[in-house]
């Protein structure tokens, strides 16, 4: 769409740009096609599309994927999109992407996203799109230069800060192009850059609790120009410990720090209970038969090469509106390493009970105590579905604040049980085995 076609429709559909919603419809046709390229989407692709505006990147995008998803706040452009592409198999959304619940995305194994973001509300879209655990394998945004340097900076620099540190985390960013305002209607009053974002390998950084790390960096920028010492209100002996034992001058302001520095950093103010546990495929667990009486204990590596028969616990966290909250394991577990599973589970160790297991395997996993009584919920016999597990599922609320470690969790949402049906039947591979048995055996038994 030129500038002629804009003008043309903008009074068809008696619309003047708004400041507010940030609207500035990108009007070259070279442009557009060159940033919707950088997407590669491919036949098999979930692409959506954030302030799609009149369709300058949508066109470009239509008939080259299996599902494209249109998030629009103006009801007028969304009424427009709804005309136009509609008929070709778009789904337009009428709504605020700030707000969109990204959950049902999961089920479409990956998403690629895609979006020229409102310079006013572009990082609070990022936030709900990006967030671990996000559902999207890759991202190119257009926002204002400004920002996206903020995205991109390195240490030392005065763009480098939170909004860095908390992207950077999990995401590898490159700025591919500046835009100036010309391409643009009407003109914004500053320069644009086109980003690409690609998942942080989950190795490249050392182990840490990502909610920890947040945490500590808030803190630790809360007031730039003070000595980092002074920000993260540690006592004087404790700070020196730390400082000295990461090697950091007790002088070292935030903006200083590096990524995989900040990462050492958390790790070091407060520790999650799982960074100390010993390697797992040399825990001794109990062997036992088929009525679950134990016979012996023997290394988890050697249990699960000769599938013996041991024993596990499922814990399935609820909130206070009936969400149960999921764990996308970490990439290190030696079964079912990156699949989601429930809140916290583990093995039964020697001479332990189910139940003192579900606590501790809540603590270690989740960084959480129960909140009032933990329930039995389901009782399973060990086969093949539970990976040679007798398991005891038990319910609870979690109390306190969910926090991970990529020990052994990578991340984690709140999912709606019938949601959760539903992904289990469009893509059981997404899951641990030991996990669908126990959430339909919990599901079964509550009516």
């Amino acid at each position: 769409m030129n500038l002629t076609d804009l003008q043309t429709q903008l009074r068809r559909l008696d619309l003047t740009p708004s400041r507010k919603l940030g609207q500035s419809f990108l009007v070259d046709e070279s442009i557009s096609s060159w940033i919707a390229a950088q997407l590669q989407v491919k036949p098999d692709d979930c692409v959506i599309e954030v302030g799609p505006g009149f369709g300058a990147l949508t066109q470009h995008l239509v008939g080259k994927c299996r599902r494209l998803i249109l998030v629009e706040a103006d009801g007028r452009l969304a009424r427009f999109l709804e005309e136009k592409y509609g008929p070709l198999g778009v789904e337009v959304v009428h709504g605020d992407a700030t707000e969109y619940d990204v959950r049902p995305l999961f089920r479409e194994g990956s998403v690629k996203f895609i979006g020229n973001l409102p310079y006013s509300v572009g990082n609070a879209i990022l936030s709900r799109f990006l967030d671990a655990p996000s559902p999207v394998s890759s991202a190119i945004i257009m926002v204002q230069k400004e920002v996206g340097d903020r995205f991109t900076a390195v240490p030392k620099t005065k763009n480098y800060g939170i909004l860095s540190l908390m992207l950077q985390e999990r995401w590898r960013t490159t700025a591919l192009r500046t835009v100036g305002p010309e391409p643009f209607h009407p003109r914004p009053a500053v320069d644009s850059t086109i980003l690409r974002f690609d998942p942080r390998p989950p190795d490249e950084l050392p182990l840490h609790s990502p909610e920890v790390f947040r945490s500590v960096v808030k803190q630790g920028f809360s007031q730039r120009r003070k000595q980092l010492h002074n920000n993260l209100q540690l006592e004087a002996s404790r700070a020196a410990e730390i400082f000295g034992a990461l090697q950091f001058k007790a002088s070292v302001r935030a903006e200083e720090l590096s990524l995989v520095e900040w990462v050492n950093l958390s790790n070091q103010i407060d520790p999650h209970p799982c960074s100390a546990l010993p390697p797992s495929a040399t825990e001794l667990l109990d062997v036992v038969n088929e009525n679950d009486e134990v016979i012996e204990s023997l290394p988890r590596r050697e249990i699960h090469e000769r599938k013996l028969l041991h024993r596990a616990v499922h814990v399935f966290l609820q909130n206070k509106i009936g969400e149960i909250y999921l764990q996308l394991r970490s990439h290190l577990k030696d079964t079912h390493p990156r699949k989601w599973d429930s809140s916290a589970s583990g093995h039964v160790d020697p001479g332990e009970t189910y139940l003192a297991c579900a606590e501790r395997e809540m603590w270690e996993e989740v960084w959480v105590q129960p909140k009032g009584e933990i329930t039995r919920v389901a009782r399973i016999a060990a086969s093949e579905a539970t990976d040679q597990e007798f398991i005891e599922v038990f319910l609870a609320e979690a109390k306190g604040k969910i926090r991970v470690h990529g020990k052994e969790v990578d991340s984690g949402r709140f999912f709606i049980p019938e949601a959760i049906e539903q992904w289990i039947e469009e893509r059981p591979q997404d899951f641990a085995t030991g996990f669908i048995t126990c959430f339909r055996a919990w599901r079964g038994g509550q009516g």
